[in-house]
């Protein structure tokens, strides 16, 4: 998504020197999103990007995994050879973290690119017992899939809750409820001993059959090959890049899931693993390449997720600092839960309340002080809060 976006912006704002597109997958350019929806249950194909690169002037070199980056020498190391380059995007993403001792066992799956859906899909039709290690959103979306194609599935996950990395427990622990409306059971406190052909072991002992077990305890970001590149990587691996999403060396840029930036709006940096900082930030990219007007990144981060039936969504960003509010009641259809810092809005979960996320969305853009007492009622529109 980010490398696509990035080409695209760079012709949209008037680029007319060469773009060149890598890639290590074969496929033709592709989102992820349906990956967990459509394409998983056999209802798309695939999720191929509608965009004419060849009408554009993009280069697609598919297939072809990039080894390092030299940056004092503008090139790339390249299956095939060197690749030179003027300005290089580093849009590599996320991978999947591996669950230990996992590697190679018969049935063990992960869900990430367009091979895991396909070799998934069948494993859905065939309406197998499913165990999935991991309560996050793609383990919750992933676990939807599965009991829509009618298998049996439990979710196994060592916190106490889940989305226990994203959401504090009073947000989080409702959703648990979730699992068995759907007809899946949730496990909590369970951590995987090891995983043998056709089952799951516990530590606790515990045995759960598992025709297939999916893998979805978080992502890093793919940035392996740029050791040595003296290009500055953060804690957590990213690539250090600055307001312009400028990295540590001239001429190289990061965006999407591989990199963080500095937000003045929460005053930290910031590591946004989701769609729509892959399509936002190439904007960002392509204005401060061509350099008529430089641009800055600093969005309000948002993402959604659909899940046993709700669609689910989060603008913002929070810490455990921040003032928890509810609008509505968690056990309902429909509630939000915003945060507050000093009377403004600084994030919002809304469960089936678009128009709450929508509002919300441009409230702390805009970081309109509000009353907490109107922002708490549900029938109110968020906008009525407005001091």
């Amino acid at each position: 998504m980010a490398g696509v976006q990035t080409a695209v912006a760079l012709r949209e704002q008037g680029f007319t020197g060469t773009v060149t597109l890598i890639g290590a997958e074969p496929h033709q350019p592709y989102d992820r999103p349906p990956l967990s929806k459509a394409v998983l249950l056999g209802k798309a194909e695939g999720s191929a990007f509608d965009v004419d690169f060849e009408a554009l002037g993009i280069e697609l070199r598919l297939g072809v995994e990039v080894l390092g980056v030299r940056p004092a020498d503008h090139e790339l190391d390249a299956e095939g050879g060197p690749v030179p380059y003027d300005v290089l995007v580093l849009a590599t993403g996320a991978e999947p973290i591996r669950l230990p001792g996992a590697e190679g066992v018969p049935g063990v799956h992960l869900l990430r690119t367009l091979d895991d859906a396909e070799r998934l899909r069948p494993v859905l039709a065939r309406q197998h017992d499913i165990v999935v290690v991991g309560a996050g959103w793609i383990g919750a979306e992933f676990a939807t899939a599965a009991r829509d194609a009618g298998c049996a599935v439990t979710v196994v996950e060592a916190a106490d809750r889940p989305l226990a990395g994203a959401l504090p427990a009073e947000v989080a622990t409702p959703m648990a409820a979730w699992y068995a409306d759907a007809g899946a059971t949730l496990r909590t406190h369970a951590r995987v001993a090891h995983i043998e052909p056709g089952e799951v072991v516990l530590d606790d002992g515990s045995r759960l059959p598992a025709d297939a077990v999916v893998v979805g305890i978080g992502a890093r970001p793919a940035t392996s090959w740029l050791s040595g590149s003296g290009i500055d990587l953060g804690a957590q691996g990213e690539v250090v890049a600055d307001a312009g999403l400028r990295t540590s060396v001239p001429d190289v840029y990061a965006v999407g899931d591989c990199a963080s930036f500095p937000s003045g709006r929460y005053g930290e940096r910031l590591l946004v693993h989701h769609w729509d900082n892959a399509l936002q930030g190439p904007r960002t990219v392509a204005a401060n390449i061509i350099g008529e007007t430089p641009s800055v990144y600093d969005p309000v981060p948002y993402f959604w997720s659909e899940q046993f039936g709700r669609f689910v969504q989060y603008a913002g960003h929070h810490t455990s600092a921040d003032t928890v509010l509810w609008r509505g009641d968690p056990s309902g259809p429909a509630w939000t839960v915003c945060w507050l810092r000093e009377n403004r809005l600084v994030a919002l979960l809304a469960v089936g309340r678009p128009r709450d996320l929508a509002q919300g969305r441009r409230l702390i853009e805009a970081g309109t002080a509000l009353d907490p007492g109107l922002l708490s009622d549900p029938g109110r529109p968020l906008k009525a809060a407005v001091v």
